[in-house]
């Protein structure tokens, strides 16, 4: 498995990665530990690096890929790593992609140790480091057996200067800027996955295991197969020759059937049939007679006046 760690600082990232470790026995690759080997080394990459660094300059992304690139050619990582403390942001993970692409070890997953900003804070300004085995405590959450003494070996605890309050505040909100365009990067890959980084150690990397446990199997790596399903080439051509064959009789007998069933199929010959045109009769409409009435002129009868005979007056 090829996994990058990603989380804020006090986020636990170390204490899990240890345990992912010793549970998968693949290797935690911390770029910060890279550069002090490599500057201890004295190798080309940690002269570059040291240079660098000794100017009061952050080391260029593409030493610490030389680095990374170097450390990934070594057997232990054949089966996986950790990354831890790279990439910081977009740029850088792109480049690192390019470069496991073209070893042939696409990263699998981006997993993100996610924890509350107060709970950050109380973190890191409690935090005390052993000088001697650099075994680290909390004076809040693990605080050791007796006050200032580290319980492995017995060493003085340290108190980093740089761990007040106000400087943390601040490296928490850079981080956050720079983190977040990150985050969406690895989801947008769908390789990210969350887990809550609060609670016990124990439950925390139950979790995380969990998830591991759900990845697919085919994320392995374009270039790699199940060694058990896998057939040697010759059995594959042959038993494709094989195929090819009981395919080309299995067709050949499918199309003897069809023509069997052709031949015995006989055509219908369907009879037209003839409709007979109705004839019409036309009806004949006899025209009705509308005999005349006859008006009878009335006759009048002449009144006879009576002329009035009139006496003549003698």
């Amino acid at each position: 498995m090829r996994i990058v760690l990603i989380g804020a600082p006090g986020g636990g990232k170390g204490t899990q990665a240890k345990l992912l470790v010793e549970k998968y026995a693949i290797p935690q690759i911390s770029t910060g530990d890279l550069l002090r080997q490599a500057v201890a080394a004295g190798s080309a990459l940690g002269i570059q690096a040291k240079t660098i660094m000794d100017a009061g300059q952050l080391v260029s992304d593409d030493i610490v890929l030389g680095m990374i690139r170097e450390r990934l050619s070594e057997p232990d990582t054949q089966n996986g790593f950790i990354l831890d403390g790279f990439p910081r942001n977009i740029s850088q993970a792109e480049a690192l992609d390019r470069l496991l692409e073209e070893l042939g070890s696409p990263m699998q997953l981006a997993l993100l140790i996610d924890v509350e900003f107060n709970v950050l804070l109380q973190r890191l300004t409690g935090r005390r480091t052993c000088r001697d085995c650099g075994q680290m405590f909390n004076i809040y959450t693990s605080p050791p057996r007796i006050d200032g003494c580290c319980d492995k070996c017995g060493g003085e605890l340290l108190h980093r200067a740089d761990d007040n309050e106000e400087t943390i505040a601040n490296r928490l909100k850079v981080y956050e800027a720079q983190t977040a365009p990150l985050v969406e990067y690895y989801r947008h890959q769908g390789k990210l996955r969350t887990v809550q980084g609060t609670g016990e150690i124990e439950d925390i990397f139950a979790n995380i295991e969990r998830i591991l446990a759900s990845l697919p199997s085919n994320e392995a790596g374009a270039g790699e197969t199940d060694s058990k399903t896998a057939l040697p080439k010759k059995e594959k051509l042959g038993k494709e020759a094989n195929n090819k064959e009981d395919n080309k009789e299995k067709v050949a007998k499918t199309v003897a059937k069809e023509n069997v069933a052709k031949k015995k199929v006989a055509k219908k010959k369907v009879a037209k049939k003839t409709v007979a045109k109705k004839k019409v009769a036309k009806k004949k409409v006899a025209k009705k007679k509308v005999a005349k009435k006859k008006v009878a002129k009335k006759k009048v009868a002449k009144k006879k006046v009576a002329k009035k005979k009139v006496a003549k007056k003698k």
